[in-house]
């Protein structure tokens, strides 16, 4: 929901800032916004940027590309490197006899760790199935006595 509200109010602020800039380049540039008379006794003269505090239009385009970056960066950037590093923590700390969940939702017990590869236990029949390490979605935590009297 969060989310939503930033980037409606980034959209907000781009529509701002882009008319404010059409209207900056029109009044430099001597362009008419349609309203001129065609007798061509009309001269554009510009009286001022329109902008507040007489900021050159260069210093707000640079201010719009870092604001832009930074909210690029906390909404995308910076949770996508957190999940990533909380992903790699959990396949580090993966050990025999944990039960995990692959990301083709294959439930089991970890039963055989080598190298790149792992052997999980799937049934009551003893089916082994083997999996690359990147292929674990999740492993289940297991419940301590005081959780489960929680509960």
């Amino acid at each position: 929901m969060i989310k939503n509200k930033l980037l409606t109010a980034a959209g907000a602020a781009a529509a701002t800032f882009a008319a404010t800039a059409m209207n900056v380049f029109a009044e430099t540039t001597g362009a008419t916004t349609g309203n001129a008379s065609t007798t061509g006794t009309d001269t554009a003269t510009p009286t001022g940027t329109g902008l507040p505090f007489n900021i050159p239009v260069w210093v707000l385009i640079i201010i719009y590309v870092v604001v832009l970056g930074l909210l690029f960066y906390f909404l995308i950037i910076r949770p996508q490197r957190k999940r990533k590093k909380e992903e790699e923590e959990m396949k580090n700390s993966i050990c025999l006899g944990q039960d995990v969940v692959t990301i083709g939702g294959i439930c089991g017990k970890i039963v055989n760790i080598k190298d790149d590869n792992i052997t999980i236990q799937t049934s009551i029949d003893n089916t082994l199935i083997e999996f690359k390490s990147w292929a674990i979605r999740e492993v289940k935590k297991e419940e301590t006595d005081d959780a489960a009297d929680k509960k």
